[in-house]
């Protein structure tokens, strides 16, 4: 077969779209109380894509939003107590760093020499463990502002006259109370 400019067809086969079952629809929301991503999630073998799931979710079909949103609220407290593990959790490891070697000529200017430096630190990872807490930390206060955001409300309470507030301003000016 070739198309309409007479190239041949490419022989790519396309899989059916996965359609949605109740048993389909508990593994995902299994995994995602686990604390896996969507995405990684729909990359599995099996798996619908993430925009048939993502439409599921938004039509509510078959009730899936209620299970979809226990499974995600779940995975985001998964998140939360990933925090304490990572942040209490040393990991051992060896950074590397290379440095070009320079010097300064008689005019004061660095200049390379060509030659790299290699600066080998063994201990623990902790800027990668900082990485992964503050990642967690802005998903959580996206996704759950009530609960994890930083955002701080202040609530007052109390009754306010303004049409007090504003005779008592007038009798200040010394205007009229008409």
């Amino acid at each position: 077969m070739t198309n309409p400019k007479g190239k041949p067809l490419s022989k790519k086969v396309r899989a059916a779209p996965i359609r949605y079952s109740q048993a389909l629809a508990e593994r995902i929301c299994e995994r995602l109380a686990g604390g896996e991503s969507l995405n990684s999630i729909c990359k599995s073998k099996g798996m619908p894509k993430e925009s048939a799931v993502r439409f599921w979710v938004v039509d509510d079909y078959m009730g899936f939003a209620a299970s979809y949103t226990r499974a995600r609220q779940v995975g985001y407290e998964r998140l939360a107590e990933e925090i304490l593990q990572i942040s209490n959790t040393p990991v051992h490891g060896i950074k590397k760093v290379s440095k070009p070697i320079t010097f300064r000529n008689s005019d004061g200017d660095v200049v390379p020499t060509g030659e790299v430096l290699e600066e080998v630190t063994e201990g623990d990872m902790i800027e990668h463990r900082k990485l992964q807490v503050d990642t967690r930390k802005w998903i959580l206060a996206k996704m759950l502002p009530k609960v994890y955001g930083d955002k701080q409300q202040v609530e007052l309470t109390g009754k306010v006259d303004i049409a007090g507030g504003l005779l008592a301003a007038r009798r200040r000016a010394g205007l009229r109370n008409d």
